[in-house]
């Protein structure tokens, strides 16, 4: 697929500089001469601007700050900045709890709540969730977000050795995990997802899960297997999820998506069947939409039926179907 490295999270160019990931002396000194950090909350981005405004963007801050002041850990090194000179940081200060915080809405699908530090000077810089700002960040930026997010997480679920049980310490940068009871070595997970544009002629196979805004229908996804293939697991999805079969599997784009650590396999699939018969403990409706009634979704004229979240690769492969882009 020509654009496949468009899809949002795609690569911006990050050098990662995984040399420099065990150089703590040049970290160190970097952090001290004021190399940017960008601090996290609860999987949380700072960012300044609003999404309506069309200016967001990441909001860094100097160690020393007070915004950085209650960290679980040390900052992780991310890569190096866009003239490939400087290493660029994240922290999580999810140790910090703000004084008002609806724990509902936090930990909801899709939260629009701003938490704003009470150190922070900055007029209008807050911490967003990702989902609802990844679209509005330049690509650089993007690609930044979604690597804090998922190695910072990753941090705060994998504290101990899954060897032996002792508590493990931050280690190449924040990149590994040691052990000092029986020096395991412990590094960030990615979990392979398959998500499919699954067609039959003119009509593509959506569903939903139970708890998405209401009316919002994407592509179908699932996990994939031990021993299997990527395209193994597009047919054993499909299946398991509507009960249509699927023949031919060809991969179009990739995506690396934060929620919280998975590498999205997007492919396109041919239906062998039509009939749905669907698993209620896995989604809650699939049905075949036709390219014309799509695009009338796309075009928020879909009787309540509303089109995958945009950023997202199931809206940005359903453009490419509907525009007739895929190859």
């Amino acid at each position: 697929m020509r654009n496949a490295e468009q899809v949002t999270f795609g690569t911006s160019g990050l050098d990662r500089a995984g040399a420099l990931r065990r150089d703590t002396q040049r970290l160190a000194a970097a952090l001290a001469d004021g190399a940017p950090v960008l601090p996290m909350w609860r999987g949380r981005p700072m960012v300044t601007g609003t999404p309506e405004s069309g200016d967001m963007a990441l909001a860094f801050r100097k160690m020393g700050d007070l915004v950085l002041a209650k960290a679980n850990e040390t900052p992780v090194m991310l890569g190096l900045d866009e003239a490939g000179e400087a290493p660029v940081f994240a922290l999580d200060i999810s140790a910090w709890t703000p004084k008002q915080v609806d724990e509902a809405a936090v930990t909801a699908f899709a939260d629009p709540s701003v938490q704003v530090h009470p150190a922070e000077r900055v007029a209008g810089a807050g911490f967003r969730e990702l989902r609802g700002l990844m679209s509005h960040l330049s690509r650089r930026d993007a690609e930044i977000a979604a690597t804090a997010r998922a190695v910072l997480t990753w941090h705060s679920t994998h504290q101990f050795c899954a060897k032996c049980g002792a508590k493990t310490g931050q280690a190449e940068a924040g990149w590994m995990r040691d052990c000092p009871a029986c020096d395991g070595k412990h590094f960030p997970r990615t979990d392979p997802v398959v998500i499919m544009l699954i067609t039959r002629g003119d009509a593509v196979l959506v569903g939903r899960s139970p708890g998405w805004p209401e009316g919002m229908y994407s592509l179908l996804a699932g996990f994939v297997e031990p021993g299997e293939t990527i395209e193994a697991a597009v047919r054993r999805e499909v299946f398991e999820e509507a009960g249509v079969y699927v023949g031919d599997v060809d991969y179009l784009a990739s995506q690396p998506w934060p929620f919280p650590a998975s590498l999205m396999f997007g492919c396109r699939g041919e239906a062998l069947s039509t009939e749905i018969d669907i698993d209620p403990e896995e989604i809650e409706d699939a049905r075949w939409v036709t390219r014309s009634e799509m695009l009338e979704v796309f075009a928020g004229k879909g009787n309540g039926m509303l089109p995958a979240r945009k950023g997202a690769i199931a809206h940005f492969l359903l453009q490419h179907w509907l525009a007739d882009t895929l190859d």
